[in-house]
């Protein structure tokens, strides 16, 4: 089965080293409190603009200061890459789609990737990065499963006959939708997709 997967706290942890950036960022740059950590508020994937209170434009000043190291400090989520390479020797295609963007200056997100890859020993046999239209690229690569951490990612793909595994993150704990399964580890995911192909 070719199996789409999301990067950003759903592979990997990133949520800690962008809240650890943007604190840096809110506090020394623009001169003021930071978040407290207060990871509770995060309720969705625009959790900067609601934790911070920044415009697009401050956005992207933070990102061209700090992607580059909020990405190199991602670490994995559970144990993602041991049940990723035992997907991949099952005989799965690995598909990783994600949003991680390209226009970031100084920042190379797609060979960052491939280097956080290769120190975690996380197979894959295609990295799509920059991918906004998700669905596109699922429809585009004939993925029949998609593991994703965004509700409105997997509802939409759901919708369009996409099977999805939503990751529970703080963005989505509290949303209830019996229609799509819900996991809060890898190894609740490797089970699913053995039951599938059973």
């Amino acid at each position: 089965m070719r199996i789409g997967i999301d990067i950003d706290d759903t592979t990997l942890v990133t949520v800690n080293s962008m809240i650890k950036y943007a604190d840096k960022f809110d506090i020394e740059e623009l001169g003021r409190k930071g978040t407290n950590s207060n990871l509770g508020l995060i309720k969705n994937r625009y959790y900067l603009k609601v934790l911070y209170g920044w415009d697009d434009e401050t956005k992207f000043a933070f990102f061209n200061k700090y992607y580059k190291d909020v990405l190199k400090e991602c670490f994995p989520f559970t144990n993602s890459p041991e049940i990723i390479r035992r997907l991949k020797k099952d005989g799965h295609e690995i598909y990783f789609i994600t949003a991680r963007l390209t226009n970031i200056t100084n920042c190379d997100a797609e060979n960052i990737t491939k280097e956080t890859f290769k120190k975690y020993n996380i197979p894959y046999d295609k990295l799509i990065v920059n991918a906004k239209d998700k669905l596109k690229y699922c429809l585009d690569n004939d993925i029949k499963l998609f593991i994703e951490d965004s509700y409105e990612t997997c509802k939409e793909l759901e919708e369009k006959g996409i099977k999805t595994i939503l990751v529970t993150t703080k963005m989505n704990e509290n949303i209830k939708d019996n229609n799509i399964k819900r996991v809060n580890d890898w190894n609740e995911i490797y089970k699913i997709i053995s039951e599938m192909i059973k």
